[in-house]
């Protein structure tokens, strides 16, 4: 039998929880041993609930007690998430999370920290939700160059784009609407200004480049400058505007961007709607491949935690091994990726052409504006040629 620890007793804790004990029999099958929470650590009270019996509220118990061979922290943020998390996996015990703020800034140095006290640090939950994504490029999709990955990494953003989409609503609307539904929270600045996804995509990259990625070195947009005239022109346009967080090799370094983008029907992420994550991989000997699943959410986040348990009772005294090194690497410079971008000015034709050249135009009905199209061009190409007009938006195609 192997003890457990679940730091945290919030939507994610209580998921991995509930799946511990109604699984039980599944579990322990997979695992090759039954699995035992003896103890939940939460500041919180929670008379009636199941865990009640095992609630502590002083994390040492947990930490000098020898019996507890693995530790789950889905307590999320920076503290004291890292101090507990470095201090069991120095104390040998094996440790998995799916908090992509921990993964994002420490993951390297923990990864090293499970490796010389051969046990293990997983974080399958820290990208994707339910989605197996983290597994497959460290195990399975190995013999590749990673060439490409682009994804939809952020549930909420993606319900709101979404129903901007079918609904004809304007931004705060559905902002409000996600919040009311529990999808946003309270504060939502990491998910609308795409910080969420942002460190996602620099976990993501830092796997299948064996460095570590700084995410705040990562160019960023959210959706708050998303209206819906925009989605009337996609509608012209056949496209849909999602929110994408992308990776690409350039040379012996990657580009990474996240923003919004007006994708074309063809596009594999075109169709992932609603709170649902979808994850495109390109590598050069698999060629594209696509992951496709719930994002977010209490038990869908919970079954890759316990996924991630029960790997590490596989593999008792034995680190996995994940190539991700402390060294940094430095990434390209946005401004010289190329992009071919939609454009809403309200500069007449004359301007445009001076500025632009040619460009194809867009009429959605929408007066006192113009929209158009560019070809393809640098970042940096498109920021000089943008500011000789009055720019209302743009939207990067893909």
């Amino acid at each position: 039998m192997i003890k457990v620890a679940i730091l945290g007793y919030g939507t994610v804790g209580s998921g991995v929880f509930q799946i511990i004990k109604e699984n039980k029999e599944l579990i322990t099958n997979k695992a090759g041993q039954e699995i035992d929470i003896k103890y939940v650590l939460d500041l919180r009270e929670f008379p009636g609930d199941p865990c009640e019996n095992v609630l502590v509220h002083d994390y040492n118990i947990i930490l000098n007690d020898p019996e507890v061979e693995v530790i789950i922290e889905v307590m999320g943020g920076l503290k004291p998430s890292y101090d507990f998390v470095k201090s069991a996996l120095e104390a040998g015990k094996s440790v998995c999370t799916s908090n992509k703020e921990l993964v994002a800034k420490y993951g390297a140095e923990l990864i090293k920290i499970a490796q010389q006290h051969n046990r293990n640090f997983l974080f399958e939950a820290a990208v994707g939700g339910g989605i197996p994504i983290i597994r497959p490029l460290n195990m399975h999709i190995t013999a590749d160059k990673i060439c490409e990955i682009t994804g939809i990494l952020n549930g909420t953003t993606n319900y709101m784009l979404t129903k901007m989409a079918k609904e004809g609503a304007d931004f705060d609307a559905v902002l409000k609407d996600a919040q009311d539904k529990g999808y946003a929270e309270k504060d939502p600045t990491a998910d609308i200004e795409g910080h969420d996804p942002c460190r996602k995509i620099a976990i993501l990259t830092s796997l299948v480049c064996g460095q570590q990625i700084d995410f705040e070195d990562i160019h960023c947009e959210g959706i708050t400058k998303i209206s819906a005239t925009d989605f009337k022109y996609a509608e012209v346009m056949d496209r849909s505007i999602k929110l994408l967080a992308s990776s690409r090799k350039v040379g012996g370094s990657y580009s990474c961007m996240v923003a919004p983008f007006m994708l074309s029907k063809e596009h594999p992420l075109c169709g992932v709607n609603g709170v649902f994550n979808g994850i495109f991989v390109h590598g050069n000997v698999l060629g594209d491949a696509m992951f496709y699943g719930s994002g977010a959410g209490k038990l869908p986040t919970a079954s890759a935690v316990v996924a991630d348990v029960v790997d590490m009772v596989k593999h008792k005294n034995t680190n996995i091994y994940i190539d991700w090194k402390p060294e940094k690497l430095e990434i390209v410079d946005y401004k010289d990726s190329r992009n071919s971008f939609f454009v809403r000015t309200s500069s007449d034709k004359e301007a445009v052409a001076k500025a632009f050249g040619e460009v194809t135009y867009v009429s959605a009905g929408i007066e006192g504006e113009i929209g158009f199209t560019t070809g393809e061009m640098t970042e940096a190409e498109f920021e000089k040629c943008a500011a000789e007009i009055n720019l209302i938006n743009r939207i990067r195609l893909g």
